[in-house]
């Protein structure tokens, strides 16, 4: 295979829109909160067990989160749990018309 063989696609910065999903924008932002969950449990080095004891949110919430499985999550709820981890949560909205 040559280079001239592969097609180069820019994304458009959110792989749910990039596929087609009709609710792609707060499928990235529970995305984004889910991941700095996870980066705060890194950084603290705790496991899903030490989170639950820290602040009260089920170890099986954690798990779920490091799992990306957020069907259960709302943007609030993760929001939430970023707070009992010390953390502040600042949010941007834009508003524009539907492409």
């Amino acid at each position: 295979m040559s280079d001239d063989d592969i097609e180069l696609v820019h994304g458009s910065g959110n792989v749910f829109r990039d596929f087609g999903r009709a609710d792609a924008d707060l499928l990235q932002a529970k995305a984004l909160l889910a991941a700095e969950i996870a980066r705060v449990l890194d950084s603290r080095g705790w496991t899903t067990r030490q989170a639950e004891d820290a602040t009260g949110v089920s170890h099986a919430d954690f798990s779920r989160v490091r799992g990306a499985r957020l069907e259960r999550f709302t943007l609030d709820r993760l929001m939430g749990i970023l707070g009992k981890l010390g953390q502040e949560v600042e949010l941007s909205v834009s508003v524009r018309p539907a492409a």
